[in-house]
């Protein structure tokens, strides 16, 4: 058996380094940063003089009466973890649940609901040790029961499908003792640590009556309620196995309006807004902090590729030449963002070509000239569906909407709401294009890229290219031989076809600003779709 540390690499990150695509707040949601000043910090707790443990005593009371409002552009589309969609409702839930492992700030695998593990040779068999002590909110002790039973529903061992495609390579899971979890594969693979890790591989009670009304995880954070379309309520788990959050109580506030954003910031409705446009971050005032970080997702105009006239590679083509990315780039945030060629962005780092960027240089004549091979030589009309809620993606595709007027291609932008947008357009296909951000929820090649095989539950865009299936079936080969320049080599040759046959308009990896009332301080940017609320604290 082969010993892995405390901490491993995410697989698919620079050895050196899903769909993007909220108890009661009573006075506390309405004095926002006035409260604050009257706040402090925990400290963890050491061995001291009596005047430092009465300092200690003195923040812990003083954190336990501590709040923050936090907004977010859309509900929550479950409190399953396994049935989670959005990347916007995961990366909530990322601070209820925990996996046998989970990602830090830094890309890094770190161990959560197991304290250990070890692998085989072969990289067959992972047998994971149980943590000491650990609790799920409810305050039952976590058992091998029910890691059995969480990682059997992900891989539909229980009689259904599997929930995440890359646990169908899941052969058994055995609990030889209270503290042992062995979990077996078919074929070895170098992403499925990194599986484990993510949101929807979550260990739960296995006696759980209803996840959807009552979530019960290991985070440290607990559920405390929730009002459908207005707010989600979390509290502290004080009996956290790791290091303990800051802030006693979290009220995560729907905002669906995107236009109310800078209204409910400097009106003290909500304390922290992730996502910002650089138009509302320039409207607010003293009392907020912009920080600025990236998003970790790739945006792009996502094309029905089953769908005339996007059936047609020429036309798919011919819309890569009419957009200019860097003109979306200065409109829609100032010129911040970096742009993408592929359905991979540069945190992946060894997995990201750069080159991609410039498989289709702005060139107008070339896009009418493709457009009159394909027979649109007068072009065409055609619905943009874009979640309303998403205030930089509405306003990319209103640039991009005139970017096409100039090849004569009329797209008709059409807002939806999220739930709408999920049902309609990633559920049931049922769309020509639609602008918005795909996010991974690991940082493996592999799970970005299989949402493009042609048989892919995920692929929302039907796309359908034997070249693109066959190498994305050997960079799959390539990982179970322990392979990994060659499985990198054929995921990034994934990446090339997506980009030679115009299978979405890629636009960016977009800037990520966040504003953040004075007085509250911790906000941490992962190279995920992450918001970890533990961080949070409130400055002295």
């Amino acid at each position: 058996m082969t010993k892995r540390g405390k901490s491993v690499l995410f697989v698919s990150m620079l050895l050196t380094l899903t769909i993007a695509l909220g108890g009661c707040a009573g006075d506390k949601e309405a004095k926002g940063s006035s409260e604050i000043a009257q706040s402090q910090t925990a400290a963890a707790g050491t061995e001291s003089s009596d005047m430092e443990q009465e300092s200690a005593a003195q923040k812990a009371e003083d954190v336990a009466d501590s709040h923050i409002t936090i907004g977010i552009p859309q509900d929550l589309d479950s409190l399953v973890p396994s049935l989670s969609q959005g990347a916007g409702t995961q990366e909530i839930l990322f601070n209820i649940y925990e996996g046998l492992l989970k990602p830090d700030s830094e890309g890094n695998l770190v161990p959560a609901v197991a304290s250990d593990y070890t692998m085989s040779e072969d990289g067959l068999t992972y047998t994971f040790t149980l943590r000491d002590g650990i609790k799920f909110h409810n305050g039952n002790p976590v058992t091998a029961a029910d890691v059995k039973y969480s990682i059997e529903i992900c891989a539909g061992l229980n009689g259904g499908e599997p929930v995440i495609s890359a646990f169908s390579n899941v052969e058994s899971v055995e609990t030889p003792d209270e503290q042992t979890i062995i979990i077996t594969l078919k074929e070895s693979s170098s992403s499925f640590l990194a599986i484990l890790a993510t949101v929807e591989a979550a260990i739960v009670p296995a006696d759980a009556d209803d996840l959807q009304t009552n979530p019960v995880g290991t985070g440290p954070y607990k559920f405390v309620s929730r009002s459908l379309q207005e707010n989600v309520i979390l509290q502290r788990f004080d009996e956290y196995w790791g290091e303990p959050a800051h802030i006693q109580d979290i009220t995560i506030k729907v905002l669906a309006d995107s236009d109310s954003i800078v209204m409910n910031l400097e009106g003290g409705a909500v304390d922290m807004v992730a996502r910002v446009s650089t138009t509302q971050a320039a409207e607010l005032g003293d009392d907020f902090e912009v920080l600025e970080g990236t998003m970790n997702l790739v945006q792009a105009v996502y094309l029905n590729n089953s769908v005339a006239p996007f059936d047609n590679e020429l036309v798919r083509q011919a819309l890569c030449y009419a957009t200019n990315k860097q003109e979306i780039l200065d409109f829609v945030s100032d010129g911040k963002g970096t742009p993408v060629g592929s359905s991979i962005f540069p945190a992946f780092g060894k997995y990201y070509i750069e080159e991609l960027n410039d498989t289709y240089p702005t060139d107008i004549e070339k896009a009418k000239e493709l457009l009159a091979q394909a027979g649109y030589a007068d072009g065409f009309s055609f619905t943009m569906k874009v979640p309303s809620n998403y205030h930089q993606h509405v306003d990319t595709a209103q640039v991009v909407a005139e970017q096409f007027k100039q090849i004569g291609v009329t797209a008709n932008i059409e807002l939806i709401e999220w739930e709408a947008w999920l049902s309609d357009v990633y559920q049931g296909r049922d769309f020509e294009a639609t602008l918005v951000g795909v996010d991974a929820s690991t940082l493996t090649a592999g799970a970005m890229l299989s949402r493009f095989c042609s048989d892919a539950h995920n692929n929302f865009i039907n796309y359908n290219n034997a070249d693109y299936d066959t190498a994305y079936a050997n960079a799959l080969a390539a990982e179970a031989a322990s392979d990994d320049d060659k499985a990198t080599e054929y995921y990034k040759e994934c990446e090339t076809i997506l980009a030679e046959t115009a299978a979405n308009v890629y636009i960016q990896d977009m800037c990520e600003l966040v504003a953040v009332r004075k007085g509250y301080a911790g906000y941490t940017f992962y190279p995920l779709y992450i918001q970890d609320f533990s961080k949070l604290y409130i400055e002295e």
